[in-house]
């Protein structure tokens, strides 16, 4: 699963306005030539995006390529169950990529459009945010 190697600070605030507005950067295809683009905002986690990446990868077969083009960089943290108010700020439990409209979260090339669509379907179903297929435009 996908998570930093190292971070300035372990444990960030959560900061729920870094999921306001629409994506700036991250929102045309790149590298290949038909992707999922987020239609809403969320949070992904390291698991999701592996599920996603597997259910994409066995439908293809090992055939084209894939780009992930998300990161969970953002630990979230958890308190143990039933440990009273107060004594700090829980140990962190997975991590997180946030998910702004417009971004795109998976490309992929070198097969065709109908063998990708289906892939890039069953990678929807994987995550928790609503996703449209998109083309790249020549």
């Amino acid at each position: 699963m996908l998570q930093p190697k190292k971070l300035k600070y372990r444990k960030v605030h959560r900061d729920r306005s870094a999921l306001k507005g629409k994506s700036k950067g991250g929102n045309s295809i790149s590298f290949g030539s038909i992707g999922l683009k987020a239609m809403s905002a969320g949070e992904l986690t390291s698991r999701q995006i592996e599920a996603a990446r597997r259910a994409m990868t066995r439908y293809i077969k090992r055939g084209g390529k894939i780009w992930i083009r998300v990161f969970p960089h953002t630990p979230i943290t958890r308190k143990a169950s039933e440990v009273p108010m107060g004594s700090g700020k829980g140990s962190v439990e997975f991590y997180v990529s946030r998910i702004r409209p417009g971004k795109i979260i998976f490309e992929m090339d070198g097969i065709d459009e109908k063998t990708a669509r289906e892939a890039l379907r069953l990678a929807d179903t994987k995550l928790s945010i609503k996703t449209k297929i998109v083309l790249k435009h020549i």
